[in-house]
């Protein structure tokens, strides 16, 4: 080839890297505009040609790629970056342009970002708790990245509490193991004697979330990975990270406080492969548990699902991902790790606000979900895909931190015939309510609701009802409560219609004083830092409150043999009720609940 051609080939290989992983670097456009009908379409035609440039350009390179390579293995080399195209057409390795460093580091922290911030995102590593009671936990240290590792931590407890057999196979035939494999998952934890797992397993669970996020961020099709680049890159210092050696030391002095800083130090490697990147991240874990780990992992995440789609996912781009003036993580980051779209809202689908205009909700369902304080404050709406996940494992959101609640049985999500029923009533409600979760729909959508579920309500009631020009779901709701189960309502003179008991775990993941935990054994009594779990006795009264419930008991003991919790004789005994800001969280999951606990009230702060 001449060496007008090798210039030609090199513009057209970076074109196309640029395509695959990261939005080109070219002056920052308009986002693109999604119709009424869903469809999302380019406000500048011309941007469609330059994309179909870019493909016959990269199409072209390929082709001929093909007809002059002499080795399997294709590298180009140009200044500060390196492209390796493997065998399993796993993209390694590449630098990013200050153009694409400055509008991702914009996008998080925004156009001005306290050096305090900065420093919390910066100092937060990846890291399991030293402390043997919460030893299953990622501990923090520093506020803001709570959100990120949350999520990491919910998905972590689905593997050690569901996966576990799987888990103990892969660390013990490391060998013989195939990263690729599907985990087949049990119905009920063997034990919750979390203290006893090793190291390497709870390692292997990490991995195995991480990955799973990256590539739920990338569409089940693609994960990148951020690393730095004082470490290196080629594999003999890949193994010096496995084993931990220099990383402190690399990391010494580093300090990021401005996209400029960011660019001189950030590589990231793309992945096709998700056995490649099983194997990637657990060979650079050190790396994700230094200080860099969570802002690292933040970087790679959006990075998967590219920094473009990002944006279309927000209703307001304008916003920074990292929130002030407290650095902490905002929902859309928390709902792009939990569901794989960057999306404003937790609600259930799209909320039509009319002339072409929709806030976006969580579209499909997920494996671990949510639930927040903010909802029982009537700020906000949970649908029923964060509220009903796939397991039994929840981030739990308040004004400023973010906690993870969970369950070793799955059972506790399968609903009596009350909560169908009440879920049925909530789901077509909902449907109709336009309000952005406000609790209120219009007379036609109230008559549709009755519609579809079947209620019949007596005339005077029927009238009250609708003598408004909107009908509030709490007014409505006390009517469905008093109404006869005959006739389409709650109301069960028998009162075993809904009774539930079972346990919760919540973790609070910050590291605080624990006088309980004092460290005596130096001869000191002074409080060890260490991470929060607690456990709680749920229990959800069979009729609509706890006085009637109490009011009661000898009647359900007589039933206790029947009900799917009988195998505890004091089930249908109530519990005493506490009470914490937890708790109106879980009541946002199952109404009316009562919960009690030992020792000090769960804390999601």
């Amino acid at each position: 080839m001449t060496d007008l051609d090798d210039e030609e080939l090199q513009m057209a290989i970076q074109m196309s890297m640029q395509c695959m992983q990261i939005s080109p670097s070219e002056p920052k456009r308009s986002n693109p505009v999604e119709t009424a009908a869903g469809e999302v379409v380019s406000e500048l035609p011309e941007a469609n040609n330059r994309r179909f440039q870019r493909e016959k350009m990269a199409a072209a390179a390929e082709k001929r790629l093909m007809a002059g390579s002499e080795s399997g293995s294709n590298v180009v080399k140009r200044e500060n970056q390196e492209v390796e195209e493997l065998e399993d057409g796993s993209i390694v390795s590449k630098d990013l342009s200050i153009e694409e460093v400055n509008e991702l580091f914009v996008m998080v922290f925004g156009y001005e970002v306290s050096k305090g911030i900065l420093e919390q995102w910066c100092n937060q590593g990846i890291r399991f708790s030293s402390d043997p009671e919460t030893s299953i936990g990622l501990v923090q240290h520093e506020s803001g990245p709570c959100g990120v590792l949350a999520t990491i931590q919910a998905l972590v407890l689905k593997y050690i509490l569901f996966f576990l057999d799987e888990l103990k196979d892969s660390v013990s035939m490391p060998h013989n193991w195939d990263p690729s494999t599907k985990f087949k998952s049990q119905t009920v934890p063997s034990s919750n004697n979390f203290s006893s797992l090793t190291e390497d397993v709870k390692i292997s669970a990490l991995v195995r979330s991480m990955s799973e996020i990256l590539f739920l961020c990338g569409s089940n099709e693609r994960a990148v990975i951020a690393t730095l680049s004082i470490l290196g890159n080629n594999s003999q210092h890949s193994e010096e990270i496995s084993k931990n050696e220099g990383i402190t030391e690399a990391l010494e002095g580093l300090s990021i406080e401005s996209a400029l800083d960011l660019q001189k130090v950030l590589r990231v490697e793309t992945y096709t492969s998700r056995a490649s990147l099983l194997k990637r991240i657990e060979a650079t874990m050190p790396l994700f548990q230094s200080r860099m780990g969570a802002l690292l992992f933040l970087t790679s995440a959006l990075l998967s699902r590219g920094l473009d789609l990002i944006q279309t996912d927000r209703d307001d781009p304008s916003l920074p991902l990292v929130t002030a003036p407290f650095g902490h993580a905002s929902q859309e980051i928390v709902n792009l790790l939990l569901c794989g779209q960057a999306v404003s809202n937790v609600f259930d689908g799209r909320m039509d606000l009319g002339g072409g205009m929709f806030l976006k909700g969580v579209s499909n369902n997920v494996e671990v979900g949510f639930l927040t304080l903010l909802e029982s404050l009537n700020y906000c709406k949970v649908g029923q895909y964060f509220k009903c996940p796939k397991w039994p494992i929840w981030v739990v959101g308040s004004e400023s931190h973010y906690t993870v609640l969970f369950s070793l049985d799955t059972n506790v999500q399968n609903e009596n015939e009350l909560e169908e029923r009440e879920s049925q009533i909530r789901k077509a409600f909902d449907a109709q309510d336009q309000s952005g979760g406000g609790g209120f729909i219009t007379v036609e959508g109230f008559h549709q609701v009755l519609r579809e579920t079947n209620i019949k309500l007596p005339r005077e009631k029927l009238e009250h009802l609708s003598s408004t020009d909107y009908i509030v779901w709490s007014e409505f709701w006390q009517v469905i409560l008093d109404l006869d189960k005959s006739l389409g309502g709650l109301k069960d003179s028998s009162g075993l219609m809904g009774k539930k008991v079972f346990d919760l775990y919540h973790f609070n993941g910050i590291a605080k004083s624990d006088l309980n935990g004092s460290q005596v054994n130096s001869g000191v009594d002074s409080p060890l830092q260490r991470p929060r779990l607690t456990k709680l006795r749920v229990s959800v009264p069979p009729k609509w409150t706890s006085e009637e419930f109490m009011a009661d008991v000898t009647i359900f003991s007589a039933f206790s043999g029947t009900e799917s919790s009988g195998k505890d004789p004091e089930v249908s005994k109530p519990e005493p009720s506490q009470h914490a800001p937890l708790v109106d969280c879980i009541r946002t999951r199952w109404p009316r609940a009562i919960c009690s606990w030992s020792g000090d009230p769960p804390s999601i702060v």
